[in-house]
């Protein structure tokens, strides 16, 4: 039996956090969670340790680059691939964000029924 990945969903918006996390699920390897805020993304992060974080870009208090910084800073989350969500996606988006250190882009609103299949495909690119 192979190992499941371990996935966090993180967005402000109830709605598309629970889309995501039953979009995710539908692949029975994967285990996935949410958190609302980026802070709830540092806790979750440092306690459960996802193989990768699909994170909002607009969010609240602390916006998706900002905590893709703080993640970058801990040693215990700062190899973690970290995807952006975002209907921001004119190539110099892209460019910053993956400059920023993001893994990929996915484009907001997603595909429920294909996020799990985008998120293994980009977790295999990351080396993961």
């Amino acid at each position: 039996m192979t190992e499941m990945l371990k996935i966090l969903y993180v967005d402000d918006e109830d709605d598309i956090r629970e889309i995501a996390v039953m979009a995710l699920e539908l692949d029975s390897g994967i285990a996935a969670r949410s958190c609302d805020s980026g802070a709830g993304a540092l806790e979750t992060a440092t306690q459960w340790t996802p193989d990768l974080i699909l994170l909002d870009v607009m969010m609240p208090d602390m916006d998706g680059p900002e905590t893709l910084a703080r993640l970058r800073q801990e040693p215990a989350t700062s190899d973690i691939p970290v995807v952006f969500i975002t209907a921001r996606t004119q190539s110099e988006d892209i460019e910053r964000f993956m400059e920023l250190g993001a893994t990929s882009v996915i484009s907001k609103p997603f595909d429920p029924m294909t996020l799990a299949q985008q998120a293994r495909t980009l977790l295999t690119s990351a080396g993961n």
